[in-house]
């Protein structure tokens, strides 16, 4: 994640590399103008195309399939007895956040949807967003089953990219393209869109689980 983030910097717009010399300072005041707009362009296109070329196909199209993985997954947690948990979540209009709205400490359960069962609830546990170099990082903080990823605009809400871990491992980074040989998805890697359901309190859904669920979302209330 971090090689592909620094790809956008540059010794001109502030980011890493060699300083440039003397030469190059005094040729860069008369075109400095220049250099800023360029610097704003690549900025922004970085911030905004950033999660499509960071996933691999495979979770793209899971995300792409999303409204689809919500309608099957509720009509398979119907079958359950916990609906009136899941309905005020899953029913909820969801609208883009601001990044400023989501840093903070956070609440968060994990809701799984269809699947093997019809549905899970799990406790409440803790959650943290933070900006990391302008990029906005979730982490599930607390319990035994954690996640953490990167967070990137896109239509309608922030597109996730992250890994799950389980009992005390060191958090993953996500894979995206580097799955193993000949499989289409590495099990942890996870895609989702984050949404504002209500006044401090958000929903980030993630269609087509590899393992167990059709669709596991991540209930985070403040």
């Amino acid at each position: 994640m971090e090689r592909a983030h620094n790809e956008f910097s540059s010794p001109a717009c502030g980011g890493g590399g060699e300083p440039p010399n003397a030469v190059s300072r005094k040729g860069a005041r008369g075109h400095a103008p220049i250099v800023a707009a360029l610097c704003l362009m690549l900025g922004t296109t970085a911030a905004q195309a950033g999660w499509q070329d960071r996933a691999s196909p495979y979770d793209a199209q899971r995300l792409s399939r999303l409204d689809e993985a919500r309608a099957k997954a509720m009509q398979e947690a119907s079958a359950g007895s916990d609906m009136g948990i899941i309905a005020p979540v899953m029913n909820a209009q969801g609208a883009m956040p601001s990044g400023s709205d989501l840093v903070g400490s956070w609440r968060c359960r994990t809701i799984k949807l269809g699947g093997i069962t019809p549905s899970v609830v799990y406790s409440w546990f803790s959650c943290r967003i933070s900006d990391r170099g302008g990029v906005l990082y979730l982490q599930k903080t607390s319990g035994s089953q954690r996640t953490s990823g990167f967070l990137y605009p896109g239509d309608g809400g922030f597109v996730y990219l992250g890994a799950s871990t389980v009992n005390g491992e060191k958090p993953h980074a996500y894979s995206g393209n580097g799955a193993s040989v000949g499989a289409p998805a590495t099990p942890d890697d996870q895609i989702g869109l984050l949404t504002m359901i209500g006044p401090n309190h958000a929903r980030l859904e993630m269609p087509y689980p590899v393992l167990e669920s059709t669709m596991d979302v991540l209930e985070l209330q403040r």
